[in-house]
């Protein structure tokens, strides 16, 4: 079993990690004669970026209980150049923002269930902030697979990415992305919800069974991600391009609306094709 999120250690993880990204001629930093011992900024650059003490950013990257206020939390974030998402991470590892209310859904309303069907014939599921998939159409489970057949537990759209047979190998023709950009969205909701023990035992099971992930999570990507595409390979009907985009009820919050259109007219053709049957 995995820890949840020590939120004091991966603050310090995670500026550390952003502050060695930054390439010093971006900055217009006076080049040194000698060679930069570490990657990135150094401390007290990124300090005097952000107007705090040198002293106060080693404390900082050490862990040592220090809570920032937003001014600084702000102030760091421009120092670092830090995306949007990524700047929400650090908000969160700061405990600056409100924490989520409620436990963690693990059952649709009734009202999005009948809404993820009567978005038919286009494929849409819904799944909470842990992957869980929660509800779906005929449509979407032709083109993933049958989430019926599949224990409560493996219906997790991240799990079977990596170790669902047909998903894993080569269902996806940029798997890398993929996988790349579902563990940026997932380290969000990790550091969104600190105390959910659930989701902590389940990225330590990806970190153990599968290499690749853990070697993606240990980059501290951070980016919540609403729209994209997505090229598939389905033993079906071969090569399918669709684009997907994820909403948000306004009445709950924890859950994800995720709704796939084909990208153009020969994956429009496979898709139907596909959920014709």
């Amino acid at each position: 079993m995995t820890h949840t999120v020590d939120t004091t250690q991966e603050l310090a993880a995670f500026l550390r990690a952003r502050r060695e990204r930054l390439d010093p001629r971006d900055f217009g930093l006076p080049q040194r004669r000698h060679s930069r011992r570490t990657p990135g900024l150094r401390r007290e650059e990124v300090a005097e970026l952000a107007g705090v003490s040198t002293d106060y950013v080693v404390r900082l990257e050490q862990g040592r209980g220090l809570r920032p206020s937003a001014e600084v939390l702000e102030a760091l974030a421009g120092a670092l150049r830090l995306a949007p998402d990524e700047r929400a991470y650090l908000f969160d590892l700061a405990q600056q923002r409100a924490p989520a209310i409620g436990k963690p859904a693990s059952t649709a309303d009734p009202a999005l269930v009948r809404l993820v069907a009567d978005l038919a014939p286009l494929p849409a599921m819904l799944v909470n902030h842990r992957y869980d998939i929660l509800a779906w159409n005929h449509e979407m489970s032709r083109v993933l697979v049958d989430f019926e057949k599949l224990p409560p537990r493996q219906r997790n759209s991240m799990w079977m990415c990596l170790m669902h047979p047909r998903m894993r190998d080569g269902f996806y023709v940029d798997r890398e992305t993929i996988l790349r950009e579902g563990i940026a969205d997932l380290r969000a909701a990790w550091a969104a919800h600190p105390e959910d023990q659930v989701l902590a035992d389940l990225i330590a099971e990806f970190i153990a069974a599968d290499t690749e992930f853990a070697t993606m999570w240990d980059q501290r990507d951070v980016r919540v991600n609403g729209r994209g595409t997505k090229v598939l390979r389905h033993p079906e009907v071969g090569r399918m391009a669709v684009q997907f985009e994820v909403l948000m009820p306004l009445q709950d919050p924890d859950q994800r609306l995720v709704i796939y259109r084909a990208v153009d007219p020969e994956s429009q053709s496979a898709l139907d094709r596909l959920c014709a049957e």
